[in-house]
């Protein structure tokens, strides 16, 4: 994966990004009245800002609880070899399994850490089998069962300008 790259953004755009990041349905009509821009300015603004990569994504943030998916399951993986080869191939094999809903490849006594949800603890352990058990590099993953969901979100803080 390339490199993130910090990009110039004005208090314009942050306080737009502030409430795209609230509700990305907010019109941009409303949006250039709170932020004392018009519509077309604010559009512009924020197709830049996909353009740019800045903007990555618009999507409905959903209840996994709703979809059947009520329990998410915190997992440190361990890798028998750190090759650039074989953690590409971790990084593929984790980023096609629609369980694991996030994916970091971390630095520390552990290789990756993921955010898996599943249905049941059956589930999980059919996982653990395909995607664990099943590669001879994993030399060992640790699992944390998460108990409440205190706090999630993808919301990034704006921070100075």
């Amino acid at each position: 994966m390339a490199e993130p790259t910090a990009f110039a953004l004005d208090a314009f755009d942050r306080a737009i990004l502030a409430i795209l990041q609230a509700d990305n349905t907010t019109p941009q009509r409303v949006i250039g009245e709170q932020v004392n821009l018009s519509a077309p300015a604010v559009q512009r603004r924020i197709r830049r800002m996909e353009k740019d990569g800045v903007i990555i994504a618009n999507v409905a943030v959903v209840e996994p609880a709703a979809l059947g998916h009520a329990i998410t399951i915190f997992v440190e993986i361990e890798l028998v070899s750190e090759t650039a080869a074989d953690i590409d191939a971790a990084k593929r094999a984790f980023l096609a399994a629609p369980e694991v809903q996030q994916c970091y490849y971390v630095t520390g006594d552990v290789d990756f850490m993921l955010v898996v949800l599943v249905p049941s603890m059956a589930a999980y352990e059919a996982l653990t089998r395909r995607l664990f058990f099943a590669d001879a590099n994993i030399r060992k993953f640790k699992t944390f069962v998460a108990m409440d969901r205190v706090k999630t979100g993808l919301r990034v803080p704006m921070g100075p300008g």
